[in-house]
């Protein structure tokens, strides 16, 4: 396993991250693996040199961060992993039980580490941006969280350019705990992300962690068979993707894996890791062989012919992922 710098940060990362929103509880979503059927990733994971884990407290309303702190504790050493979770979502009725508010952030940091039976998260991120929430407020109840020695570094998910942009000048104006990290849509078939907020990144030294590189397993070239239980239920994923031009870029990702003779999933994560300023992609694995092919495209990369080729019939996209 490779291992980089997340940004500018001395934190260094495996080259993909195993996400953990597929393991939780069915009663969250029918997809998702309970317990006892994710422990044999995480141990994989571990085993395979993976040292990043991506949850969120609204992941099977809390299960998720439940399960990822017992198998963490059973396959690895706290010190030599970094556990990344989130906050924003609705997490109960009372309406301070979401957003970006002092309030909500100093309870769900809590909670989160409660569940995670941990004392600190190496990465606390913020999942979608407040518009109810001042950016000051929700900047120093996170400046708040790091002091107290509870999250190591900040991080933020999908949102506007301009709204990240003005997050970071807010930071570095008070002196408070800067974002270190971007974790945004973006793979092949949506790429809106190239036009401003991956340069932005690149510029501050922001670390890329994006999510779905997959595109919900479109990418992996079997989408149009609607065979998956995530396929058929995933009405999130047909919104965002599935276009006539999105069909071409997995054909052409396709092609390329079979003339190489790999899995177009791995085409698809190698275009991903040779781009600049990505750290680590979040994988997501509900079967072995997924997580055993990701972990195989680390050593794979691209000739400038065959870039050309998955990326000549992209299309422009609504912007997609920020709500």
């Amino acid at each position: 396993m490779q291992y980089v710098n997340l940004g500018k940060t001395g934190l260094k990362v495996s080259r993909i991250c195993l996400g953990m929103m597929t393991y939780g509880s069915k009663k969250w979503r029918e997809w998702v693996l309970e317990e006892q059927d994710a422990k044999p990733f995480v141990k994989r994971a571990i085993e395979a040199g993976i040292n990043f884990f991506d949850t969120a407290d609204v992941y099977s309303i809390g299960v998720s961060e439940e399960i990822t702190g017992r198998t963490l504790k059973e396959y690895a050493k706290r010190d030599e992993i970094v556990v990344a979770t989130k906050v924003f979502n609705q997490m109960g009725d009372d309406p301070n039980n979401r957003g970006l508010s002092r309030k909500h952030i100093m309870h769900s940091i809590d909670n989160s580490l409660k569940r995670l039976g941990m004392d600190y998260v190496d990465l606390y991120q913020i999942h979608r941006w407040d518009n109810e929430t001042p950016i000051e407020e929700t900047l120093e109840a996170l400046n708040d969280v790091v002091k107290a020695g509870k999250a190591l570094y900040i991080g933020a998910s999908s949102m506007y350019a301009w709204q990240f942009a003005k997050a970071l000048h807010t930071s570095e104006k008070n002196g408070w705990a800067r974002f270190v990290s971007m974790q945004n849509h973006y793979n092949l078939v949506y790429r809106e992300e190239e036009r401003e907020m991956i340069p932005l990144c690149r510029s501050e030294g922001i670390g890329l962690i994006p999510w779905s590189p997959l595109a919900r397993g479109f990418l992996a070239g079997k989408r149009t068979k609607e065979d998956t239980v995530r396929a058929q239920t995933d009405a999130f994923a047909h919104q965002m993707y599935y276009k006539d031009e999105d069909y071409q870029v997995v054909d052409a990702v396709v092609a390329i894996a079979e003339k190489r003779g790999v899995k177009p999933a791995q085409i698809a994560l190698a275009w991903m890791l040779g781009k600049p300023g990505i750290s680590s992609p979040i994988i997501g694995a509900s079967k072995m062989y997924q997580l055993e092919e990701a972990i195989e495209a680390t050593t794979i990369q691209l000739t400038d012919d065959e870039v050309k080729a998955v990326e000549a019939s992209y299309t422009p996209h609504p912007i997609l992922g920020h709500a």
